[in-house]
């Protein structure tokens, strides 16, 4: 079953990683405005960062970058017709 948020965030970002566009949620939007992180610093996070999978669907992205002092930057992704944004995380510690 496909997620359909009930409203498109920044339909216009798409991700070259996963070839598909990127829709963040209500939440997702929220937490990047409040950690200051800008649409290029996710797509950057999304498109060229490490990543860690959960199950086929579901993973983690996360990426230093150098002009931020509050890394690791990482989005929490489900991959379904669009790379779904659930939520943006910083000071992000990688676990076991």
């Amino acid at each position: 079953m496909a997620y359909i948020p009930r409203r498109d965030y920044n339909l216009h970002m798409h991700s070259t990683r996963f070839n598909r566009p990127v829709v963040l949620t209500r939440h997702a939007a929220l937490r990047m405005a409040q950690r200051h992180i800008t649409e290029a610093e996710l797509l950057a996070v999304i498109d060229t960062g490490d990543t860690r999978f959960k199950d086929e669907t579901h993973l983690w992205v996360y990426k230093h970058l150098t002009s931020r002092a509050d890394n690791l930057i990482c989005a929490v992704l489900v991959l379904e017709e669009a790379v779904v944004i659930k939520t943006v995380m910083h000071d992000f510690t990688l676990e076991d």
